[in-house]
């Protein structure tokens, strides 16, 4: 019971820092408000109004039992009671009281006024609607009634209005110290979010400066000497690979020359194709490892793009359906290596290609269907790892040395995307690709 309460809450709250901050600050301040405002109206203005309501009645009965006991001079007795209980009175004989009921039960006027004029007054109507600062009380008597006007302010204080505006002003001024304050605390949380992914997605960014509270200032150092052991551990790797291809090149071709003497063909033949496989393996290594390249992002429309790399194959086999002006925040060139690298896959392996483009909601989807022999569903995960090659299925294996869709998913991962094999409609292999934009 309590997990599933505690689960439904958490649905309830907002996810983002700075909202959740706001209301642990909000929350307090406006639970404080309204226990004063109860209190207040409670222990104050409703008792208050209550006994100014109770004291006009009572002068309004005086007044009626006076007037009963006045046989001469009833005008003279209506004038003092004008001019020293501020209402105006006036007697309407041969008229009977409204029938239309103007009272309204939410209003603390009406209710105090009804409460009071039921326990000392039979009979009578009143309406606190059709005047701004007047009261229109009828009360029978005799064969007419008595008609009173009776200023609001004898039955309510005035001191409400400016009570809720001061107690909510400072409320509201707390409340936006408290945001301006929050700001400023969970900027240097967003600007160290977003350095991590754009680091994350192999951006080159500017030397992060840390900023705000202790604890957010140490994440970010230590973010800046991870990110600075990532680049001196990327360099390295570099060079490392640069000398190895200068190293192996050299060496690889003086066979190649030695291989041009040797007078047995078949021989020669069969040295110069391990030879090419070394070479073409070397390149493919070297274009897996700079995948990750430093290539500045860009905004670019990746229908013109994939339109682009389709065009250079020629090839009637391929059917697209591409949404025009798709555009990307990414680094194109990989982007266009990874395209090639799936459709090359796609032309190598079936007769026919489909490949479309559209855009879902903060995604874009790229399939790539064809209606070759597949992948299996239990091969589909290694296939993404670097040199694993399904020998029995996908035909020569001196075609490929198994990194084009290693290449793949890393760029694909890269910008934060994802790509998942599934089975075509053909019964081939579809790709598919998913890009954030």
């Amino acid at each position: 019971m309590f997990y599933g309460l505690n689960k439904f809450i958490k649905k309830l709250l907002p996810k983002q820092l700075f909202y959740r901050a706001l209301l642990i600050v909000a929350i307090p301040i406006i639970i404080l408000q309204l226990t004063i405002s109860i209190v207040f109206f409670d222990s104050l203005w409703i008792k208050t109004n209550k006994g100014m309501t109770r004291a006009l009645i009572g002068e309004i009965k005086t007044f009626i039992n006076a007037y009963e006991k006045e046989e001469y001079n009833k005008d003279s007795l209506i004038i003092l009671f004008q001019e020293h209980l501020d209402f105006n009175v006036k007697f309407e004989p041969y008229k009977i009281l409204p029938k239309e009921d103007l009272e309204r039960w939410f209003s603390p006027i009406d209710r105090n006024l009804r409460r009071e004029l039921k326990s000392k007054i039979s009979n009578y109507w009143f309406d606190t609607t059709s005047y701004k600062n007047l009261i229109d009380l009828k009360i029978k008597y005799g064969d007419g009634y008595f008609q009173f006007y009776i200023p609001k302010e004898r039955v309510t204080s005035s001191s409400a209005r400016l009570f809720a505006f001061w107690i909510t002003l400072p409320a509201f001024l707390l409340i936006t110290i408290a945001i301006i304050f929050l700001k400023n605390q969970t900027r240097p949380i967003i600007n160290l979010a977003r350095a991590s992914e754009k680091f994350g997605r192999g951006e080159d960014i500017e030397e992060f400066r840390p900023s705000g509270a202790l604890e957010i200032r140490q994440a970010g150092f230590e973010f800046e000497k991870m990110r600075k052991r990532i680049i001196r551990h990327l360099n390295q790797r570099s060079e490392m690979l640069s000398g190895i291809s200068h190293d192996l090149r050299t060496p690889l071709t003086r066979i190649k020359l030695q291989l041009s003497f040797i007078k047995d063909k078949e021989i020669s033949k069969k040295l110069s194709d391990d030879v090419g496989e070394m070479e073409k393996m070397l390149n493919e290594y070297l274009q897996f490892s700079s995948s990750r390249s430093t290539e500045t992002t860009e905004t670019f429309d990746i229908s013109e793009l994939l339109e682009t790399t389709i065009m250079k194959y020629e090839k009637k086999e391929i059917t697209t359906d591409i949404s025009k002006k798709v555009f990307l925040d990414g680094r194109k060139n990989l982007i266009q290596r990874c395209f090639g690298n799936l459709i090359d896959n796609a032309i190598k392996y079936s007769k026919n290609v489909y490949i479309s483009l559209r855009k879902l909601n903060n995604n874009i989807l790229i399939t790539i269907d064809d209606d070759g022999p597949g992948i299996p569903e239990n091969e589909r995960e290694n296939v993404f790892k670097p040199f694993y090659k399904i020998d029995k299925s996908r035909g020569d294996s001196r075609s490929s040395v198994g990194l084009g869709l290693s290449i793949a998913s890393d760029t694909v991962k890269s910008h934060g995307g994802n790509i998942k094999l599934e089975t075509s409609p053909a019964n081939g292999l579809r790709v598919k690709v998913i890009l954030p934009f």
